[in-house]
């Protein structure tokens, strides 16, 4: 089994967090070092190290975390201008914790994705 994370215990609610949403599948709450007036991340409840993790079980947990996405994009007031999600995957990837996480960063242009 996968080490147990920070995402983990914001699930459980061991470390308090205030959570924007939470069902039996999926948490969001706002990333604590924001890179966007809007900085959200949603985690799936069960731990997933990274992308390369994903079974086929998990295709419902990986849908929901981008209906949730958009779901909060709208109460945000950032679905009509634009927002981005992102997904790191490892080291190169720019993954710092390994439970596999969304962050949905909006409220401002946010200009290239990358500048190689």
């Amino acid at each position: 089994m996968a080490e147990e994370t920070i995402f983990s215990k914001i699930v459980r609610q061991e470390i308090p967090t205030p959570l924007l949403y939470q069902d039996e599948l999926v948490t969001a709450f706002r990333d604590i070092s924001p890179q966007a007036n809007t900085h959200i991340l949603i985690i799936p409840n069960k731990l997933i190290p990274t992308a390369n993790d994903i079974e086929e079980s998990d295709e419902l947990t990986m849908g929901r975390m981008f209906t949730v996405a958009k779901k909060l994009a709208k109460e945000e007031g950032i679905a009509e201008d634009g927002y981005r999600l992102i997904m790191n995957c490892n080291q190169h990837g720019g993954q710092e914790v390994y439970h596999i996480h969304m962050h949905l960063v909006g409220g401002q242009p946010l200009g290239k994705m990358l500048d190689l």
